[in-house]
């Protein structure tokens, strides 16, 4: 089980550190000590109640890179087999998917309610309005 202290939960959700702790005091997450003894989350839990509410957190690397997309968020699904997986991340109000060997997922420590980034670096993007039109 992966704990999440409750400043790190509020700010992949876009709350407060306190509207964290009001989930954990009305049952919505459960509370936890992590081994410094502070109030933390289990990620699991976590990652299920972001999928429900998103709010796209700050890069916390602050690394620069030439890739311009980077969703940082939570693990929320992993399908693997021998060779080849699928991983799936809720980001803020965005799931990113992921297909890696099953190799990456082992040595990146990858697991439902684990923190990642997803860089997406694309040479083609699409981008659509409504009706074709734009909205300026």
């Amino acid at each position: 089980m992966l704990f999440i202290r409750i400043s790190e939960a509020a700010r992949f959700l876009g709350v407060s550190d306190d509207t964290v702790r009001r989930w954990t005091e009305n049952g919505q997450l459960t509370p936890h000590k992590d081994k410094s003894g502070r109030l933390a989350v289990d990620g699991l839990e976590l990652a299920t109640l972001a999928r429900d509410q998103a709010q796209l957190p700050d890069d916390p690397t602050r690394i620069g890179r030439s890739a311009r997309n980077r969703f940082v968020g939570l693990v929320t699904d992993i399908t693997m087999d021998k060779v080849m997986a699928q991983v799936e991340l809720q980001c803020g109000p965005f799931r990113v998917v992921s297909l890696m060997s099953s190799e990456a997922v082992r040595e990146l420590g990858l697991e439902p309610g684990s923190v990642a980034t997803a860089v997406v670096k694309a040479t083609t993007v699409i981008v659509e309005t409504p009706q074709g039109k734009s909205l300026l």
